[in-house]
């Protein structure tokens, strides 16, 4: 299962990077409401060292639904971690980092071990550890202040939008009442590629913001895979490892 879920991370960070630029930072867009609800959203951004802690996934494509229960640990800005069980029993793990992508599956005894760049060159577009990171957490997976957007006000938030007619189109939907995302969508239509992410709520664990429950959808190509993940519980700063050994004898994956 959690090969599924791993690939599906892919699919997201490969869209969510097609066309992608990191700037210094600097607020481009123009309106000044609009730059008063940026800054927000990132002076809110939740601090912490280490997050941990269970969630429920219901994995769904064009063909079934399963569920897993995951242990989830992430250092921040340094790695992710998920542990899949089904019924008490572990039967995957993986392991991400800004430079490394690594996971393996106990049913089928395979696994995948390498860096960013070997599942670039498969993509075809450059992977960011940051961008997964920030769909995780509640944040606009593109930084907002690095380009300019068409800013305007609805009964559900502050909507972001960008729609050069180019490579990829962005919206970014921000909760009024915390500045966290409530809801992401980048889409290639020339491609027929999309991405949805949405947050239906989010929780307060000693006074820090984290989402409560996440929905990504991948549509590709008039096939859809759903990911609901839902955080049944976390905890802030304690010490965490990430222990990752692929078993001998595994088939490696190679996407070459």
């Amino acid at each position: 299962m959690l090969n599924r879920i791993f690939a599906l991370i892919l699919i997201s960070v490969f869209i969510v990077s097609c066309g992608s630029s990191r700037s210094a930072g600097k607020i481009t867009t123009k309106d000044a409401e609009a730059v008063s609800v940026i800054k927000k959203h990132y002076t809110s951004e939740t601090q912490f060292k280490t997050a941990s802690g269970k969630l429920r996934a219901v994995y769904q494509d064009d063909e079934k639904t399963q569920s897993v229960n995951l242990s989830f640990r992430l250092e921040k800005d340094k790695a992710i971690w998920m542990s899949a069980s089904i019924l008490g029993f572990p039967v995957a793990k993986a392991y991400i980092t800004p430079t490394s992508v690594s996971y393996y599956e106990k049913v089928g005894q395979t696994y995948f071990d390498g860096d960013f760049s070997l599942v670039s060159d498969f993509l075809g577009t450059p992977l960011d550890f940051q961008k997964l990171q920030n769909l995780l957490i509640g944040q606009a997976i593109y930084d907002l202040r690095d380009e300019e957007y068409n800013f305007l006000q609805s009964p559900r938030g502050f909507q972001f939008v960008k729609d050069d007619g180019t490579s990829i189109k962005k919206m970014f939907l921000l909760n009024p009442a915390n500045f966290k995302a409530e809801a992401q969508q980048l889409a290639q239509e020339q491609d027929n590629r999309s991405l949805t992410v949405t947050y239906s709520d989010y929780q307060n664990v000693d006074g820090l913001i984290f989402p409560d429950n996440i929905k990504i959808i991948a549509n590709e190509g008039g096939s859809s895979t759903n990911i609901d993940l839902t955080y049944r519980s976390i905890s802030f700063n304690e010490e965490v490892s990430f222990p990752f050994d692929i078993p001998s004898g595994y088939e490696e994956i190679s996407l070459k």
